[in-house]
């Protein structure tokens, strides 16, 4: 699919707050549509896994697929695969700060441990649930626990989650979502890549949130992307549900984050091909969007903490 950037650009000087909610509409239908079917098989799909490529939405589509459920009265709980790393050993710990540590590869994943816990999540026998030390790179308990009850559900996302020799769990007992940015903006015959979309969610992400430079995180893109094509994109095909989460507005809302930055670091191409598109983007500020749009993941001022 693709949108004209002038198109976007005139529907929000015409009435803003009504194309943001019809945006946002459009992206919880297709939600609230996935989230029934899930329902209709909770007892035989008690699992779901949520994929996706970084800068997807993964964390918001999660999160909101389980608030439906909730207020649908099915008790769904949802768990981060990133908890489920293998603690780093000191010699990949010495490979990470030399920039020379695979950090896409699902070697990462303590797939072992993470089918256990699966396995006595689906039997409905208590678990008690990791949180993953970025900073130390280590494993570590903090007394939470989970007990799902028969005809509770479990959201498991993370960019491993379909791949199948991570997650050793039937398939018959899953349900398997795919999100990622599908939609094209073109402006005089150019196409943005949804590449270019998702690495601006990451760059407004990282710095307001992860304390990361622009720098660093445009020197992580290839690398990524390398990731991305060799470990996620080949295991889409097995979703049950496919949900393009391009907001047609966004990048107007991280036009006022990257436009300074990027006029001093455009002899970068990626920055180039990006800047040429915010240029000529109106301007969206933070309050504009509305707590429930899937953009407040990268910008802030959501319903969901992260």
């Amino acid at each position: 699919m693709r949108i004209e950037l002038s198109y976007i650009n005139e529907e929000l000087t015409r009435n803003a707050p009504a194309y943001i909610r019809h945006t946002n509409d459009a992206y919880l239908d297709s939600l609230r549509e996935i989230a029934e079917d899930i329902k209709v098989h909770r007892e035989e799909r008690p699992i779901v896994l949520l994929s996706g490529p970084s800068g997807s939405g993964k964390t918001t589509s999660a999160l909101m697929i389980e608030k439906m459920l909730d207020e649908e009265g099915v008790e769904t709980h949802t768990l981060s695969l990133d908890n489920y790393f293998s603690p780093l050993t000191p010699k990949e710990i010495e490979l990470f700060h030399q920039g020379k540590l695979d950090l896409e590869s699902p070697k990462r994943v303590d797939s072992e441990f993470l089918s256990e816990q699966l396995t006595k999540i689906y039997n409905c026998e208590p678990v008690d649930l990791p949180t993953y030390d970025f900073r130390e790179s280590t494993r570590i308990f903090e007394g939470k626990t989970l007990h799902r009850k028969p005809g509770e559900l479990v959201i498991l996302e993370g960019i491993h989650s379909l791949n199948p020799d991570i997650i050793d769990f039937p398939d018959e007992n899953t349900a398997k979502i795919y999100v990622s940015v599908r939609t094209r903006i073109t402006q005089d015959g150019r196409e943005l890549h949804p590449a270019m979309i998702r690495l601006m969610r990451r760059l407004v992400r990282d710095l307001l949130f992860r304390k990361r430079s622009f720098a660093d995180t445009l020197m992580m893109f290839q690398s990524v992307e390398e990731g991305e094509n060799k470990y996620i994109m080949p295991y889409k095909y097995r979703s049950t549900y496919d949900v393009d989460t391009f907001m047609a507005y966004e990048i107007c809302a991280y036009r006022s984050f990257l436009i300074e930055a990027f006029h001093e670091m455009q002899s970068d191409p990626l920055v180039r091909e990006m800047l040429d598109f915010l240029e000529h983007a109106v301007t969206l500020v933070r309050d504009q969007v509305t707590p429930d749009s899937l953009v407040c993941e990268f910008i802030g001022n959501g319903q969901f903490q992260y």
